[in-house]
């Protein structure tokens, strides 16, 4: 399984991105997936998490009612639209897939991670 993620760059606070995730591998459409996102100087951590069906979603606190995290099994590709940007936004972005097809939220429930984009947000 690779992953290539996509989309990150340099927006106003308050403003939006939508980074995208391609996945190769059959295994994309019946597995759960998710971002984490990495400050500088702080470890990795959870954001969003999707089940296989995109039935469930599960956000961190910090993203609730801001970020959605859509998929589209057809084309193997998942999403993070990410609006009303803030400056503690600011992150390298990883897209995981997660090692079952529930909605899962802890780093080691994720064997498969894709290499990261950064996302900054100006105030």
């Amino acid at each position: 399984v690779q992953l290539q993620a996509s989309g990150g760059g340099l927006v106003q606070a308050g403003g939006s991105l939508r980074l995208s995730c391609a996945a190769s591998g059959r295994t994309f459409s019946s597995n759960g997936m998710g971002w984490f996102r990495q400050a500088p100087g702080k470890e990795r951590e959870f954001v969003a998490s999707i089940s296989w069906s995109g039935g469930s979603t599960f956000y961190s606190d910090s993203v609730k009612g801001r970020l959605t995290i859509p998929r589209d099994n057809a084309s193997y590709t998942m999403y993070l639209q990410m609006n009303s940007l803030k400056p503690e936004d600011t992150a390298v972005y990883y897209c995981a897939q997660a090692r079952g097809s529930i909605v899962l939220t802890g780093r080691t429930n994720y064997g498969y991670w894709g290499q990261g984009t950064q996302v900054t947000v100006s105030s």
